[in-house]
């Protein structure tokens, strides 16, 4: 992958990408984000999935909604979460296989 140099920040960026890194700084978290890469998936089905409570899990993705790393669609009772963009399904995947590069 080339490298692309990245345009000078102000101050203000840098505290920004690092609060926005503290988010995939939890395991809980990158667990329920590594489970949404295929979208639309309940909190029911998350909790069991990643065997947390569905309170824990609705915690974790209020504060990834807030960091809009998740979006949720809601089918009247029903809530389904979706990662927000491509991009952190970008970031997801080069961090594992970084990770798992380190590993051979």
């Amino acid at each position: 992958m080339p490298s692309e140099k990245i345009k000078p920040f102000k101050d203000e960026a840098f505290y920004e990408l690092a609060e926005f890194f503290k988010i995939f700084g939890d395991p809980a978290r990158l667990r329920i984000l590594t489970v949404l890469q295929p979208g639309n998936i309940s909190v029911t089905d998350l909790a069991e999935r990643i065997n947390m409570s569905q309170s824990a899990v609705s915690h974790q993705l209020r504060i990834l909604k807030q960091a809009r790393v998740v979006r949720v669609r809601r089918e009247g009772k029903n809530s389904f979460y979706s990662l927000d963009d491509e991009h952190i399904d970008l970031i997801l995947k080069l961090g594992m296989e970084h990770i798992l590069e380190a590993e051979v």
